[in-house]
């Protein structure tokens, strides 16, 4: 009688308990799930992420096994952008033909309850036409698709039973509700037109809505420390963060920086700073190279400044062929297609003026770059206050945080920074006693 060792039982006894249709996991696979995971700062989502990976490459496999003509895009899916994948435990914007698919991983389909992220239930962002549950059998390294159900299934269900959602932004579905014969899903996506499950559309007043919560946002989300998006903000609040990439990509940044940093006056500024530029209009600074000022601006009081000498000039214009003197005995040479305009500005009872110069940078690697020179100084000529700053940033961050030299003092603060034409700039002049003023964001669209 032939015998077995305790091991080789185990894994015979594991074969025999793998269901037929379960679809193994290579481990080129698997090491991708791991890499996906490990870009996931925040600890409760790690594993998940991990699952939701192997999920991800299952259904693939699943999916072209029983038909190679389906298109899988999987550019959007949120398990590929960490920054989402922190925040929103599932597969969700995956697409397959015209259709959009969330995919809901577990690890054990032992309990009678699916958990479900609110997020992909009532964002429009990220509302699917069909939710495909996947058991993913993680130690026997395979996965089971289980079943689906579409979103007109969903919002029907959740209003008959009046279903809400729990505390930690999910909801708990009854695992009955998925269809658990997934072929049935292939029928769906070969005939059925995507018109036929009417998704919610993403509504127009997102950005007011940020703007209306700003002040919340930056006050609540440098708390968040070890905490979950849930535990801080409100579902209102909530929304605005998970519908923005933006605002998504500072809580990740924000999870990822060294805890002593946490809580610094530099990490506000640009939350507010990153807000303004998502929800307030811009100037076009690139109308200034055709002589025209945009409504904004004029709104504004920019007045703009021819760049090349002339003979009779304003006094804003005499100062600033002086400003352009200096820069060129400094190394910046400023192009005749250049335009500056200037604007007078008021801080706690200084006279200050700011000069603006934009023009497009030429460059063989990117044609599409743009500049903005900043000049800020008194128009009496007097030195600036020593507890001035100048501030500029972008979506990534505070670029530059200047001040005057103490011992040296000086007339004039200068900043240049460069950005593509999809690229926003926000300027703000502060004074150290908490005295601050935020242009209009800068933006350049060549016309």
């Amino acid at each position: 009688m032939t015998k077995f060792s305790t091991h080789t039982q185990e894994m015979l006894f594991d074969f025999e308990l793998l269901p037929t249709s379960a679809i193994l996991l290579s481990t080129d696979e698997i090491n991708q799930a791991v890499e996906f995971s490990s870009q996931i700062n925040n600890s409760a989502y790690q594993w998940q992420t991990y699952l939701n990976a192997l999920a991800l490459f299952a259904f693939e496999q699943w999916l072209e096994a029983r038909d190679d003509s389906f298109t899988i895009n999987r550019e959007k899916c949120t398990v590929l952008q960490p920054a989402i994948a922190n925040a929103i435990c599932a597969v969700s914007n995956l697409q397959v033909g015209e259709f959009k698919l969330c995919l809901i991983a577990t690890g054990s389909l032992t309990d009678e309850e699916v958990s479900l992220p609110r997020a992909v239930v009532e964002l429009p962002e990220y509302v699917p036409h069909f939710y495909v549950l996947v058991e993913v059998l993680e130690e026997q390294e395979s996965a089971v698709v289980q079943g689906f159900l579409s979103y007109q299934q969903l919002t029907e269900r959740l209003a008959n039973v009046n279903l809400l959602p729990q505390e930690d932004w999910t909801y708990q579905l009854p695992l009955t509700w998925f269809e658990d014969n997934p072929d049935r899903l292939l029928l769906y996506l070969r005939c059925l037109e995507p018109e036929a499950i009417a998704l919610p559309t993403v509504p127009p007043e997102r950005a007011y809505n940020l703007s209306r919560i700003q002040d919340e946002l930056t006050a609540l989300l440098p708390q968040l420390d070890s905490l979950e998006l849930w535990q801080v903000l409100n579902w209102e609040q909530g929304t605005a963060v998970l519908t923005s990439p933006e605002l998504l990509d500072w809580v990740y940044n924000f999870h990822d920086s060294p805890v002593e940093t946490r809580n610094t006056k530099s990490l506000q500024n640009h939350l507010s700073d990153l807000i303004k530029l998502l929800t307030q209009p811009a100037i076009n600074v690139g109308r200034w190279l055709w002589d025209e000022l945009d409504n904004l601006a004029q709104e504004f009081s920019w007045v703009l400044l021819p760049i090349a000498p002339a003979t009779a000039m304003r006094s804003p214009g005499e100062e600033f062929t002086a400003i352009k003197s200096q820069l060129q005995q400094q190394g910046l040479e400023i192009p005749l297609q250049a335009r500056a305009a200037f604007k007078d500005l008021l801080l706690a009872g200084f006279q200050l003026r700011l000069y603006a110069v934009t023009w497009h940078l030429v460059s063989e690697s990117d044609p599409h770059l743009w500049t903005l020179l900043l000049v800020l100084g008194a128009p009496s000529g007097d030195n600036l206050p020593y507890s001035l700053k100048l501030r500029v940033s972008d979506q990534t961050g505070i670029l530059v945080e200047q001040g005057i030299n103490e011992e040296s003092g000086g007339s004039y603060l200068f900043t240049r920074v460069v950005g593509s034409w999809d690229e926003k700039f926000l300027v703000s002049v502060s004074l150290t006693d908490g005295v601050e003023l935020t242009l209009p964001t800068f933006a350049f669209y060549p016309g």
